[in-house]
């Protein structure tokens, strides 16, 4: 008897499976999903955090806080292939495009542990979002220093399967991929792949020491 009602009930679930719309099944939206806006929100709201505690914290403690921060927010595999281009990316093997993700991800944390050291009253403020060709996001913002200067953050995102990501970052109009594209192409081209990673390495000794 006990048997014949789980058989009964098995098929009742499955009946009622059936029966719902596809979409309510199959294809509910992730209520965890990041808008563009909301990565950068969080982003800025743990570097103010990280200069909050940055003292407390030092550079080592800022690295592993901003780390989990970075991975999340920060397309670090797409800038870097687009920062070389796809000839030069094509010319790697399996082992060094692993090597050079590796340290361009080490030097991404390491440049934001460097820099946001210290609290003095700065303030982030998302200025607008808006849509880009190619399926990408803007989203604009202004970081308000102490002495009531100001820059200006535009972020570039795209949608991965992990969510939103940042792919370009502009400092007051500067592009920073751009910036990276002509100095580590420039060192490809002249001294090849090991030299390039030894200039990143500098640069994370660099960042570590410069704070």
């Amino acid at each position: 008897m006990k048997v014949k009602q789980t058989i009964n009930l098995i098929v009742g679930c499955l009946i009622l499976l059936l029966l719902l719309p596809v979409s309510s099944v199959f294809c509910a939206p992730d209520q965890g999903a990041k808008t563009p806006e909301q990565v950068i929100s969080h982003l800025q709201s743990s570097l103010l955090q990280a200069m909050q505690e940055g003292e407390k914290l030092g550079y080592e403690g800022r690295y592993k806080f901003l780390e989990s921060v970075i991975d999340q927010s920060h397309d670090i595999d797409l800038i870097i292939k687009t920062i070389l281009g796809a000839t030069y990316w094509s010319q790697l093997d399996k082992a060094q495009q692993d090597l050079i993700v590796d340290t361009f991800r080490q030097l991404s944390i390491a440049t934001y542990a460097g820099r946001f050291t210290h609290y003095e009253g700065e303030q982030f403020k998302i200025v607008e979002q808006r849509s880009l060709p190619r399926e990408q996001t803007l989203v604009r913002s202004q970081l308000t220093k102490s002495d009531g200067g100001a820059v200006n953050f535009d972020y570039v995102l795209h949608q991965t399967d992990g969510g939103w990501r940042i792919v370009n970052i502009l400092f007051d109009g500067v592009s920073d991929l751009a910036i990276k594209r002509g100095e580590y192409r420039a060192v490809m081209q002249r001294d090849g792949f090991p030299a390039l990673i030894q200039l990143l390495k500098e640069k994370i000794a660099l960042a570590q020491h410069n704070q």
